[in-house]
């Protein structure tokens, strides 16, 4: 193991000697060519493109209330929070006071996830088609007119109407992207839309409620993070920070909501559904919230399907699901679990039991999802790791230790990884798989209570270790790794660390990172890796860093583009003022790019509620500037002048 406690040890620099070490004795070279790093796994990687991958010229930093993309590029919004995306949806009104209703036929706020279908189905086409798309959270300082001076059910009501999920149709035409008015498509998944829920859980005892007796329906989705599509172009969307929206301040509140974080103060983090919605009261209606935290699914394409809850998948704060497939064709899924208050949880991996139908409909593979083998991944300091089986009686899940059943393990992932040995991580964000080497990227935002003797879950201080080697990491990392044999389904894999974010210049070492290329860049979320094998990196650093000192030289959040051959960062657009910059999609043709831009104007104060609903603009007016009447969360798009591939 690495030394963490030897006075200026750097754990990094130790992995990276025991890993020359060990590619000594098997007879390894560090002069493999790209990808190749993890050869000891006998993969032969397939050839990349001959010539570089990124050709732009990388841009400063900035702090900027816009977009700044390369020379060269434009961009443009394609849709915005309250633009209309159903048939008979009424325009946004600048003053917020479109009502609940309203809401619920507009897009929602903050968005964040997102997929691309091309129109016809299955066409490939680059100029027409659906967006899938999630609307993580909300600002509801910002969601109505005077905000949260006074709450009421109709103001809980257009929240819950805010949030979910969309589809709408664009189209390229005249140089521009547009929605598509009355599209049959659009439609809008709310936090009171039906579901089914489906797999080992539907059923149980812990999922049934007062309004669900049997426990296999449930009303909602919310804080939909990031995403996934299935090979039978079908959304997955992914349920992050659910106890958010709960509140147990009964004073003795039970082990699996406290492992999950349930709030115990009155107004938990500030939401306050639980006045008007007594199933958000923890208390009263113990099991709703075992009924979040799952991998959604449905049909972009047929509005009338019913969008489905995924149990076999695991409960946790879902951040992706990346797919992957096995050599014998079944679908094998990456899960990060990004906790926002508890920071030290785990990756995950599912494999199907059996292979999905190639080319057949949703209606041919609607229960793939439901059946198949859950894993929590260890990665051992030596660069090996295992996949470690999550099923009921295997790995200490016995029902002495309250697991007595499969549906108990799937509803207490967390746990179970805990029992079972999973590495804990620094804070697991969106995962992607190499198209081509099938190498799997994570980004590891950061964990500043590593090291520090706090993480809210663990009886001891979890320092540094190979996998998480800056304690506290505040800036953040990137892990990749390769499954044995090539396989998306084997248990075992080799991994490394391949960057560590920072400011290159900054005095403190823990913070300066080792980006090749001198790019400053701190807390890595969203990722994708286009069909070039370009890896795009963004970054979610909150208000409350940007105003510090330590990103000076690190500006706004920003998106990278990254050559996982050379390691080579370059830095390719920034956002305006408080905004996260979040999800990556490409046309087929990889001419048009896909990219949100989140909660532009968040102040440097705990959220919701951070703005006053009086100044709405005090912080940003992107992107409707003077013209508008509040910062709005919205999806653009980018271009080449030229018309070329994007990055090149």
């Amino acid at each position: 193991m690495p030394d963490t406690e030897r006075p200026g040890s750097n754990v990094f620099d130790d992995l990276v000697a025991a890993r020359i070490k060990r590619r000594e004795l098997l007879g390894g070279s560090l002069g493999a060519a790209a990808l190749g790093f993890l050869s000891g796994c006998g993969v032969t990687p397939k050839a990349e493109p001959t010539g570089p991958l990124i050709g732009f010229t990388s841009i400063p930093i900035s702090r900027a209330d816009t977009v700044v993309v390369p020379e060269g590029y434009t961009w443009q919004v394609v849709n915005a929070w309250g633009d209309p995306i159903m048939a008979g949806a009424p325009a946004f009104k600048i003053d917020a006071s479109q009502s609940a209703a309203e809401q619920a036929m507009q897009s929602g706020m903050f968005h964040d996830g997102m997929h691309y279908f091309p129109l016809p189905k299955g066409s490939g086409s680059s100029t027409h088609g659906l967006i899938g798309i999630n609307y993580e959270y909300t600002d509801d300082n910002l969601l109505t007119t005077d905000g949260m001076a006074t709450w009421s059910a109709e103001k809980v009501q257009k929240s819950k109407n805010a949030h979910g999920l969309g589809v709408y149709e664009a189209r390229f035409e005249g140089g521009r992207w547009r929605t598509v008015a009355d599209s049959r498509y659009g439609r809008r998944i709310t936090a009171d839309t039906p579901f089914l829920i489906k797999g080992p859980a539907a059923g149980h005892a812990l999922m049934r409620t007062t309004e669900d007796p049997t426990g296999t329906r449930v009303r909602g989705t919310f804080q939909n993070c990031a995403n996934g599509y299935t090979p039978w172009g079908t959304y997955l969307s992914c349920e992050e920070n659910f106890t958010a929206y709960f509140v147990n301040d009964s004073g003795s509140i039970p082990r699996l909501q406290d492992r999950y974080g349930i709030p115990t103060t009155k107004d938990g983090w500030g939401f306050r559904w639980h006045e008007h919605d007594a199933r958000f009261d923890a208390v009263k209606h113990p099991n709703e919230s075992n009924r979040f935290g799952w991998i959604v699914e449905f049909d972009p394409y047929d509005p009338t399907s019913e969008p489905v809850k995924h149990t076999a998948m695991g409960r946790m704060a879902h951040e992706g699901a990346a797919l992957s497939i096995a050599k014998d064709g079944r679908v094998v899924y990456y899960m990060g679990d990004d906790d926002y208050r508890s920071k030290f949880e785990h990756i995950y991996k599912f494999v199907s039991r059996r292979p999905y139908v190639k080319g057949g409909s949703y209606a041919d593979n609607k229960d793939i999802l439901d059946e198949g083998t859950l894993y929590a991944g260890r990665f051992n300091a030596d660069g090996s790791g295992e996949w470690i089986e999550l099923t009921q009686g295997k790995n200490g899940l016995t029902a002495e230790r309250g697991f007595a059943s499969q549906a108990e393990v799937v509803i207490d992932a967390r746990t179970a990884g805990d029992v079972a040995g999973a590495t804990y991580m620094d804070r697991p964000e969106w995962i992607a798989v190499h198209p081509r080497s099938q190498e799997v990227y994570v980004t590891l935002s950061n964990n500043t209570a590593r090291g520090t003797g706090k993480p809210l879950h663990q009886p001891n201080a979890l320092g540094a270790d190979a996998a998480n080697p800056r304690a506290p990491n505040l800036m953040g990392h990137i892990v990749r790794w390769r499954e044995a044999a090539g396989d998306a389904a084997s248990t075992n894999f080799t991994w490394d660390v391949f960057l560590q974010a920072g400011e290159p210049t900054h005095a403190d070492a823990l913070k300066r990172g080792n980006v090749k290329g001198g790019v400053a860049f701190a807390q890595p979320d969203g990722c994708h890796i286009d069909q070039r094998g370009v890896l795009w990196i963004q970054t979610d650093s909150s208000a409350q860093n940007m105003a510090h000192a330590d990103w000076k030289l690190i500006g706004n959040n920003q998106m990278v583009a990254a050559d996982p051959s050379t390691g080579e960062v370059r830095r390719f657009l920034t956002g305006p003022v408080g905004c996260e910059v979040t999800a990556v999609q490409l046309t087929p043709d990889l001419r048009t790019m896909f990219v949100n831009i989140q909660h532009p104007g968040e102040a440097p104060l705990p959220h919701p509620g951070r703005n006053d609903p009086g100044k709405p603009k005090a912080i940003s007016s992107w992107p409707d500037g003077e013209a508008g009447g509040r910062p709005r969360s919205a999806t653009i798009a980018i271009r080449r002048a030229d018309g070329g591939v994007i990055g090149t």
